[in-house]
């Protein structure tokens, strides 16, 4: 533990990307197995203890300390596993306890090995092992939240630098090895093979689009096709398994059954999932309503049926065992369409291009449609390969512009991290027509660090109550806020729920009395 300890301290306090690479590979290089790869898995967030619970962690600190220190320690340093790590007492009966130091594996191994019940002692028991810096790791470890600064792309990247390996190699066969990965680590020091992809459905890297930003195309190179509001899919199916991926590779099969068992013909697709909304005739409901399905492990049969999932889909990587990625789009495009002529209609279908006579034009068209599922308009190269990651001049991303709407700052919450002395994270309002203000959402960004410093002094002068972390403020500060789209929600009182809101302007010029009022928002509904 104490060398993957050390990593994850100092990984938290060096901002530069490559010296995060260096850091890492240096450990996978140096660390044997199967503790290097456990601590990858962790890193790419691969690693699950179900076992282990914040709550539970919360019980054992509170066990061993004035549950009110906990609690206002908590609330100043903006994380339990740090609180706990620094708060948690040296063992009174220290000189019993196992000379050895803790091993990851060892961690980990036992961790996933206990029920629910048995979890908790055995953590204590790891923790009176172990000092702050390790603690801090090992808590990070069982919960599954390291937040050190480092996505799974980065870590694959560092792993792939470490031993010479090509990262989108590494990221092709990711999907189909279990940690610890012997086979990759092997691979990587050349005692073995390298891993094939070959029977296993395994997750193929996404090509992503730059924003548009200011560049203007040629249409005559360039197709547009419409950007829908749900979530980037892959649908694998390999040696009679299907399984969907997400953008960032994660397994979300289990979350949508009905789409999986739908799809039995060999391929890999490219898509957005969405969900078949009532009031649209059958047509994509908002991301309000896919956000329904996201992140269950288990599905009933009436949430199915209530939020029916479909895929619209954007492209062909896989005809079968044929890899169709260096085609250019127009080949790939017939592949498509011929392809989804033999699928389920009522789960796939297929993203229509749009049809404008030039860029203009096209612009037209996109700041004309405000369809719920509608982000705006993609623009993809017509001789372009499918390549993994972001490529100059290949794809483009043109979203619409946003809605804004002026709304009044009603509660405040201490942020996490680097912003855990800052009060960052702000709930606003708007009126109703007999002169209530009612939260309308939640935004935590698009302000400067400036702006941020001035505004945590706003809610610490202008505090009115307190309800634990959470304060309330002088309904006195008007916020222009800007979203990427509104819905009607049932779970909120107000009835509406923002996509993405974020801080646009501070609006220290403007009364509260003259905010939004809701009726203006729910007008905004696509």
């Amino acid at each position: 533990m104490r060398a993957f300890a050390d990593l994850i301290d100092r990984l938290i306090y060096t901002r530069s990307r490559n010296s995060k690479l260096t850091l890492i590979a240096d450990y996978l290089r140096t660390t044997p197995d199967p503790d290097r790869g456990w601590a990858i898995a962790a890193l790419t967030g691969d690693l699950d203890i179900p076992a282990v619970k914040s709550a539970a962690i919360r019980a054992l600190i509170t066990e061993r300390t004035d549950p009110v220190l906990f609690a206002m320690s908590r609330d100043f340093v903006g994380d339990t596993a740090e609180t706990v790590a620094l708060l948690w007492p040296e063992p009174i009966d220290a000189a019993h306890l196992p000379a050895e130091p803790l091993r990851l594996s060892e961690v980990i191994e036992r961790l996933a090995s206990l029920s629910r019940s048995d979890a908790p002692a055995a953590l204590a028991a790891m923790l009176d092992r172990c000092d702050a810096e390790e603690r801090y790791a090992l808590l990070k470890l069982a919960t599954g939240g390291m937040r050190v600064g480092v996505s799974a792309r980065l870590a694959k990247t560092a792993l792939a630098q470490a031993f010479g390996l090509d990262v989108d190699a590494v990221e092709e066969v990711w999907h189909g090895l279990a940690p610890p990965y012997p086979s990759l680590f092997a691979w990587g020091e050349g005692t073995g093979a390298q891993p094939s992809p070959a029977n296993v459905p395994v997750f193929r890297p996404f090509m992503l689009a730059h924003p548009l930003e200011e560049t203007v195309v040629d249409l005559a190179d360039y197709v547009a096709e419409w950007k829908w509001d749900g979530i980037r899919v892959q649908i694998v199916h390999v040696a009679g398994e299907t399984r969907l991926f997400s953008r960032a590779g994660d397994d979300i099969t289990g979350s949508f059954p009905d789409v999986a068992a739908a799809f039995s013909t060999p391929g890999v697709l490219d898509g957005e999932l969405l969900v078949k909304g009532e009031a649209q005739g059958g047509a994509a409901a908002s991301f309000n309503a896919l956000q329904q399905r996201l992140g269950r492990k288990v599905v009933s049969a009436k949430m199915q049926a209530d939020y029916p999932a479909f895929v619209r889909l954007y492209d062909l990587l896989y005809d079968g065992a044929e890899d169709l990625r260096e085609l250019d789009w127009t080949q790939r495009r017939a592949r498509l369409e011929a392809f989804v002529a033999g699928l389920d209609a009522d789960r796939f279908d297929l993203s229509e291009t749009i049809d404008a006579t030039d860029f203009a034009a096209l612009g037209r068209i996109r700041d004309g449609a405000r369809d719920a599922a509608i982000e705006g308009v993609m623009l993809k190269r017509r001789d372009s390969p499918y390549i993994a990651g972001r490529r100059v001049g290949l794809w483009y991303k043109w979203k619409r512009d946003p809605l804004v709407a002026d709304c009044v700052m009603m509660y405040a919450q201490r942020g996490s991290g680097k912003r855990s002395s800052f009060y960052s994270d702000y709930t606003f309002g708007c009126w109703t027509e007999a002169g209530e203000l009612l939260p309308v959402g939640k935004a935590y960004s698009g302000f400067t660090d400036e702006e941020l410093k001035w505004l945590d002094r706003f809610v610490r002068n202008h505090t009115v109550a307190r309800f634990g972390p959470v304060r309330e403020v002088e309904k006195t500060l008007v916020l222009e806020v800007a979203f990427d789209s509104i819905h009607a929600s049932k779970r909120h009182k107000s009835g509406v729920a923002m996509r993405f809101p974020r801080i646009a302007r501070i609006r220290r010029d403007k009364p509260a009395a003259e905010a939004d009022r809701i009726a203006a928002l729910e007008a905004m509904i696509g």
